[in-house]
């Protein structure tokens, strides 16, 4: 559990350089788009991770969302997918609601995933088949639940998008109500929490998504695709985390929709 121990430390560590940081200037650039944002505190933030994590294990390595280890095509060895600001929007304009999240996982095996709320310093973090906690504080199993009854959660955007949008929309309809957190990470920490029974993105990248699935699955959830199948762990996925009954009657509405079949096929290169 040494790994284990170590990942607290420095992404604890990452939280307070974030907090210390972010009182100072930083230059604000985009990436693939004009919302897609990336500042010196994400790039920072990584080295940060990147150098703590070389110093004490130099064999193992990174994969991270602002360019390190971007020619790993395998997961072999001891691998950490780290997400050193997980919703740099609402970094910038809110300063608050934004994570670190790290995934550690062994020759494609989960062994830990970590999220750090920033702000409020609230770690969730789990060691495989070893349960979830909220800093010191055990976390149960989430209770299952249907849609018709639940609180969940999916980006605004993928109900104006052509050709996937059908399932999203009646998803939307037929839920007690939809939130949108603008964080990935996060959104998994309250599906974890079971303050939400689902999270449903069209696309996340394996920083996105690789320490929540493994804090899910603690508490009793499930992660996969929106079409139910395994998510590729060094790709582009669509994905849906939730507990076991409302992910069962979810994927139904996507698995329906030949146009969102279709259309997920070619995104997502399958």
């Amino acid at each position: 559990m040494e790994i284990y121990r170590f990942a607290q430390e420095i992404i604890l560590d990452a939280g307070e350089f974030i907090r210390n940081r972010m009182i100072e200037d930083f230059n604000i650039d985009s990436k693939m788009n004009a919302n897609d944002l990336v500042t010196d505190v994400d790039k920072e933030t990584e080295q940060f991770l990147f150098d703590k994590i070389e110093e004490r294990y130099p064999e193992h390595r990174i994969l991270g969302e602002e360019g390190a280890g971007a020619d790993i095509e395998d997961a072999d060895g001891v691998l950490w997918i780290i997400d050193p600001i997980d919703g740099t929007l609402n970094f910038v304009h809110q300063l608050e609601n934004f994570a670190v999240s790290i995934g550690i996982y062994i020759d494609g095996k989960p062994y830990a995933g970590l999220i750090l709320d920033v702000m409020k310093n609230d770690l969730y973090h789990a060691a495989y088949e070893q349960g979830a906690y909220k800093n010191d504080e055990v976390l149960h199993d989430i209770e299952e639940s249907s849609l018709k009854s639940s609180l969940i959660s999916t980006n605004a955007n993928w109900l104006v998008r052509e050709g996937i949008n059908t399932p999203f929309i009646q998803v939307v309809k037929d839920a007690r109500s939809v939130r949108s957190l603008g964080s990935a990470a996060l959104e998994f920490v309250n599906v974890v929490r079971g303050t939400s029974s689902a999270a449903l993105f069209y696309r996340l990248h394996p920083w996105d998504f690789a320490g929540g699935i493994i804090l899910l699955n603690e508490v009793g959830g499930i992660t996969t695709t929106l079409l139910g199948d395994e998510v590729r762990l060094l790709k582009t996925n669509s994905i849906l985390a939730a507990n076991k009954k409302i992910h069962g009657e979810l994927t139904e509405y996507f698995k329906a929709d030949e146009a969102f079949i279709k259309n997920h096929k070619e995104f997502h290169k399958l």
